[in-house]
């Protein structure tokens, strides 16, 4: 999945807290036991674990909370990079389209980046969610593009192939402290999240927004690279800031319809 970059409404005060918040919950925090996670079930993945799917857990329709989808439904987002002075044009849509993976029915996102009309990524997204109401995230299939043609489709992963595994996106009942895989394929795609907060604001182009969970998100693939991402109810992602290294962000400029 590419990464969602946008802003933080509180400044660098809300940031720091925030960061110390996930600093003592990946410390002492867990909403883990010891045996393995399945679907439907309170205990989220970890690492590199194997999950227990059953297909006739998962539906398509998604309605989790904090990324409810349904077939048509479209973000538009816009990345600015300071540094690189670059504009990046994203395009989220969820498409009247289902795929198996590793045995069960998912949903089709597609995600389109472009920067002056030019393709720099373009992606296949699959989810599903659980009889529980977590959403998650069966793999992706990217390509980088540099001068509009396909430079590396590194990133790349699906559940079930070549030991990945599914992961959770979005729990149903996200609790600060919580901790989870959103997806792992070894050496590849080890993303993971710590809930920060249930009652974030966040302020975009396209609206205000209250009480939004906000997540740190981080990969040991990229140990200096941090994201904080704003997710507003009804809505689904606003705001992602990357604080670290080559700072970004990007913000929700146009909801799907209906929202």
């Amino acid at each position: 999945m590419r990464k969602i970059g946008t802003n933080e409404t509180g400044g660098h005060g809300r940031l720091a807290m925030a960061a110390a918040l996930a600093a003592a919950c990946l410390a002492g925090c867990s909403s883990t036991s010891g045996s393995p996670a399945a679907a439907g079930s309170t205990r989220l993945p970890q690492g590199g674990e194997e999950v227990r799917l059953d297909p006739a857990d998962f539906t398509v329709d998604i309605t989790n909370k904090y990324w409810p989808m349904k077939p048509g439904d479209t973000w538009i987002y816009e990345e600015k990079d300071d540094e690189a002075g670059t504009v990046t044009h994203d395009e989220v849509t969820v498409l009247d389209k289902t795929e198996t993976i590793d045995g069960v029915s998912t949903r089709v996102v597609h995600d389109l980046a472009t920067q002056n009309g030019v393709t720099v990524e373009d992606t296949t997204d699959w989810y599903a969610q659980d009889s529980a109401g977590n959403l998650w995230y069966f793999g992706e299939q990217t390509a980088e593009y540099k001068n509009g043609k396909p430079s590396s489709t590194e990133g790349s992963w699906t559940a079930g192939k070549d030991g990945a595994q599914a992961g959770v996106m979005l729990p149903a009942k996200p609790r600060p402290g919580m901790h989870y895989r959103q997806e792992y394929r070894k050496g590849e795609a080890e993303d993971r999240a710590v809930v920060l907060s249930l009652t974030e604001k966040a302020q975009t182009d396209s609206g205000s927004y209250q009480d939004a969970l906000l997540t740190r998100d981080t990969s040991p693939l990229e140990p200096d690279l941090v994201e904080m991402k704003w997710y507003a109810p009804g809505v689904g992602p606003v705001l992602t800031l990357t604080p670290s290294g080559e700072v970004t962000r990007e913000q929700l400029v146009t909801e799907p319809s209906g929202t």
